[in-house]
């Protein structure tokens, strides 16, 4: 059906299209997208859901500077909400390739609403303490790693194959777009409510998201679930199939060095503004908003990528480009110059990760994609939470310039290293052709 974003069986074959569309063309037809009944009201939800986390995400690490916080313990935190994936996400990739994919993001959404709505209470009895703050992005972690795999692999499969790489572009579209609207709403409520108003929008905005798992995300049925037990051994047996295939390997080794490297930058951004540049939470907030502009920016941009342009040229070189703004950073003296770096930043992330995500989606085997997803959610949020614990460390012990200075170099050379090993372990490199465009037009 058009309406479910399905293709017609007169398609025409990829390969054709990817010599003859152009880039309008390509936008055009990602936009579509939008109108198709399960897709389009994914990403509605999906923007509501993420508005109010990113108004936590400004609120959190003010409330814990303002409760006395060091460096270390605001790194700390955001280790606690990555740190899970590391144990816990290979499991959810299990879940997300066997059980129901609906009951999984609701049954994990749910419990993470209670965490903004206990924070409420704590803000409004005065009782709240820094370890609980970290207590509860512990469990919101651990919800998390459980149920990202099945979340990030739901957009591939309500649309084709050959559609994946514009659905993901959209979707980190809508994302970035909450990057923009959630901190720019956040330091709206925060000048007047406070950091409360932020968390009890957090945990509104869950609602709409589990509803439409329920309602509208496609149902597994419990006899596909019996049929498919698990097996350890034909699990390892994948993780093993996805590693060694140079094509993802590469793809998930660039989302880890960046989010390991460059994830930090908006960890420790309250820091930077607060106590070096001596900002205010309206500076930080227009940063963090600046960084969702970029982002946004990024995923538009991709929306124009025709289906033959090789995605693993873009995310290696804008991870590179990403190590290069957090130099700039650590090199900034000014509070009016780190919005417009955090914009550039915002945008090589985004092409960079949305880029890699793209070739492991359109690359991996379908009764795959669970275990992949799960593996880039590994990458990046587990990559982020050693990099940000790492981070604190070197800014309690040195100051945040330097460990900046230290985390965007070694992540421009480290990220060039990769492109090299990722291209010379690939087939068919010299053309230049896009790895998701050939596996698209082989299914």
């Amino acid at each position: 059906m058009a309406g479910d974003g399905r293709a017609s069986p007169k398609s025409s074959a990829p390969g054709a299209d990817a010599r003859s569309e152009t880039a309008i063309d390509a936008f055009a037809k990602s936009l579509r997208l939008l109108r198709t009944r399960r897709f389009g009201t994914f990403c509605v939800a999906s923007l509501l859901s993420n508005l109010g986390t990113w108004a936590q995400q400004v609120a959190e690490p003010w409330l814990l500077l303002s409760l006395g916080a060091s460096s270390f313990l605001i790194g700390l935190d955001s280790f606690a909400m990555a740190a899970p994936y590391w144990i816990l996400t290979l499991v959810g990739g299990v879940l997300a390739d066997r059980a129901d994919r609906r009951r999984v993001i609701a049954v994990c959404q749910s419990i993470q609403m209670l965490c903004p709505a206990v924070l409420v209470g704590l803000l409004i009895s005065g009782t709240v303490r820094p370890w609980m703050v970290i207590g509860l992005s512990t469990i919101v972690g651990v919800t998390d790693a459980l149920s990202m795999p099945s979340f990030s692999s739901i957009v591939p499969s309500i649309v084709e194959p050959r559609q994946i790489a514009s659905a993901l572009a959209l979707n980190a579209t809508q994302f970035n777009l909450s990057r923009i609207l959630g901190p720019a709403l956040a330091g709206v409520v925060m000048a007047s409510v406070g950091a409360v108003g932020c968390f009890a929008l957090n945990a509104a905005s869950y609602l709409p998201f589990i509803w439409v798992a329920i309602w509208i995300l496609p149902r597994r049925s419990r006899r596909r679930s019996l049929e498919a037990p698990f097996d350890r051994k034909h699990f390892f047996a994948g993780i093993r199939e996805i590693a060694a295939s140079p094509h993802l390997r590469g793809a998930l080794l660039t989302v880890l060095l960046t989010s390991m490297f460059c994830g930090p930058l908006i960890v420790f951004c309250p820091v930077l503004v607060k106590t070096v540049l001596k900002g205010d939470v309206g500076d930080f907030s227009t940063a963090i908003g600046a960084f969702g502009l970029g982002g946004l920016l990024g995923a538009v941009a991709l929306l124009g990528v025709t289906p033959g342009r090789d995605r693993r040229r873009i995310s290696s070189w804008f991870a590179a480009g990403y190590g290069f703004v957090v130099v700039a950073v650590a090199l900034n003296a000014t509070v009016w110059a780190l919005p417009l770096l955090l914009m550039a930043a915002g945008l090589a992330m985004t092409v960079s990760n949305t880029s890699a995500n793209s070739l492991l989606q359109g690359t991996a085997a379908p009764r795959l994609r669970g275990e992949t997803a799960s593996l880039y959610q590994l990458a990046m949020r587990g990559g982020l939470s050693i990099g940000s614990l790492l981070t604190g460390l070197c800014v309690s012990g040195f100051g945040i310039r330097l460990a900046l200075l230290v985390n965007g170099m070694v992540a421009v050379a480290a990220q060039c290293a990769v492109l090299r090993l990722w291209l010379e372990g690939s087939d068919d490199d010299t053309n230049g052709s896009d790895p998701v465009a050939r596996a698209s037009a082989n299914r």
